[in-house]
Formats: C-alpha cells, sequence, structure tokens
C-alpha cells in the first residue's frame, strides 16, 4: 500500500522513532535499525521496508533543510510533503536532550586521526546537478532553535583537524605517483600564510601543475551542506582550473573524501544570502 498517502498518525510514528534512532547515533550507542523498522511496521499499517526507507530519505532531507544532522545511511531524498516537515519541526521542538546532543555533537573539539589506510578513504561525490546555469533556490531555514550544521561550520578545531588529514592524505597520493620532491612541498597554506587566500592546502596534480585545495569537514555524511566565503567563492572562479574542493566527510567515525575540480558554483547549489552550499 505504499502509493497510499501516509496519514498524520503515520507520520508521526516515523518521525519519533527516526528522532529516537538519531538521539542514539549523536550519543555514540548502538542500535539495529532494522529492529527499529520490524517495531515500525506494526505501527503504519503494513508499509512496505522500501517504503519506511523511502520516509527516512525524507526525513533525512528535512532534518538537513531545518539544520540538523541526518542518520548516517538514510540518504536525503527532497521531494516530502509539507506535513513530513511540520511533524519534523513540532516534534525536535519538544526534544531538549535531541538539542544537547546535536550541539554536543557539532561542538565538541576534533583532532586528525593518526593511523590512517589512505587507500580506502577516497570516496563517489554526490550525483552531480546541472547547476551551472540555474538560480540557486531560496529555502527557509528560519523556524528552527538552531541551525547545527552552521555551528559545526564555526568549529576552529574541526577544520583545522580536517585540512592537516588533507594535507597528510596528500603527501600519500603524491608519493603512490611516485613524487615524493612534489610530496614534500604540499603545504597547510591557511596555516603558514594566513586563512585568507582562498584555500587551504597547496598541492600539486600529477603534472606537477598546482592544486589549490579548500576543504570541508563535516562528521556527518556526505551529502550534509556547507558554508563559504565570498572570497572563497570568488577566488574558485578566478582560479578554477587549480582549485578543488575536497569534502571530509564523516570525520569523527571513518574518514572518507571526494575532491570536485572547478568553480565552487559549477558544483553546488548556493544559498544568495547565507552561502551555504548543497549538493541536493
Amino acid at each position: 500500500m505504499s502509493h497510499v498517502d501516509w496519514t498524520h498518525l503515520e507520520v508521526e510514528a516515523i518521525v519519533a522513532d527516526y528522532l529516537k534512532m538519531l538521539s542514539l547515533e549523536l550519543a555514540g550507542q548502538s542500535f539495529s535499525k532494522a529492529a527499529h523498522r520490524r517495531a515500525l511496521q506494526q505501527k503504519l499499517n503494513g508499509r512496505s521496508d522500501s517504503a519506511i526507507e523511502f520516509k527516512h530519505g525524507n526525513i533525512s532531507a528535512v532534518m538537513i533543510d531545518l539544520g540538523f544532522p541526518n542518520i548516517r545511511g538514510y540518504q536525503p531524498r527532497s521531494n516530502y510533503q509539507s506535513l513530513l516537515r511540520e511533524v519534523v519541526e513540532a516534534q525536535i521542538n519538544r526534544q531538549a536532550a535531541l538539542d544537547s546532543l546535536a550541539l554536543a555533537a557539532v561542538e565538541q573539539p576534533a583532532v586528525s586521526p593518526e593511523l590512517v589506510d589512505f587507500s580506502k578513504v577516497v570516496a563517489g561525490a554526490p550525483a552531480r546537478r546541472n547547476i551551472a546555469s540555474e538560480a540557486a533556490p531560496y529555502r527557509d531555514y528560519s523556524p528552527v532553535k538552531r541551525d547545527y550544521i552552521a555551528r559545526e561550520a564555526r568549529n576552529t578545531t574541526l577544520g583545522i583537524a580536517g585540512e592537516e588529514f588533507v594535507v597528510r592524505f596528500e603527501h600519500w597520493r603524491l608519493n603512490q605517483l611516485g613524487m615524493p620532491t612534489l610530496a614534500d612541498r604540499v603545504e597547510h597554506v591557511s596555516q603558514t600564510k594566513g586563512d585568507g587566500l582562498g584555500y587551504d592546502v597547496l598541492s600539486f596534480d600529477a603534472s606537477g601543475r598546482e592544486r589549490f585545495i579548500e576543504v570541508k569537514t563535516t562528521a556527518f555524511g556526505k551529502e550534509t551542506p556547507f558554508f563559504v566565503t565570498r572570497n572563497e567563492l570568488d577566488f574558485s572562479k578566478e582560479a578554477q582550473e587549480h582549485f578543488v574542493l575536497c569534502r571530509l566527510f564523516e570525520f569523527r567515525q571513518t574518514p572518507r573524501l571526494f575532491a570536485l575540480n572547478g568553480a565552487l558554483d559549477q558544483h553546488c547549489a548556493l544559498d544568495p544570502v547565507t552561502y551555504r552550499a548543497s549538493f541536493a
């Protein structure tokens, strides 16, 4: 019956269960998604596993639009009903514990992990959209109590730890290409020269051309939006043949990254007011 519209009671039930799982995840406590789904099905008028999974993706999209982290593994699906957003907003505004957990998750200090198998770090980027000529959409984020994604972006220790991680990854990558001299020239320029250059790490490609790498780090999934500055956007356009966006995600668990070459607005939809960049 997945084609039948979800009732208000069903939406209330699945949102409550999603927020419970998210609270457990943010607290670092283990839980079984399958067990939660089986218990939930008894409240959902026989909804199929795929229908529940799809709705979880809708909830993830709502959470991101509201400035919240979402559950890992539930890929955001943005075409959701207004009822779903209304229910999510109402429930999160009643959950003080979730607010505390999300705040702690985005504000706790971070350090760059030492023992990393860099051969397993590279991941695929989110599906690209043809947005080069697309007007940036305006989204209203005003109902949220806090924008946790924005707060994470202001976590200086997380940003620096991510940049240090990318410096080490670039050093490893160039050594793997048999270019130790170039590897030794990789530079953490946001620390050695200041953070106003429009990029964080100077590296090189296989031909020896400079790569200007801007690092954006999150503890959450690859679809999590991030924030850019006007300076970063302008520099990415001016130096687009050399500019690289490096998105480092799930940093506190198992760090993964993907890299996108060229101007930032070729890959991301940018909010014209906040410069919030999103892939979906």
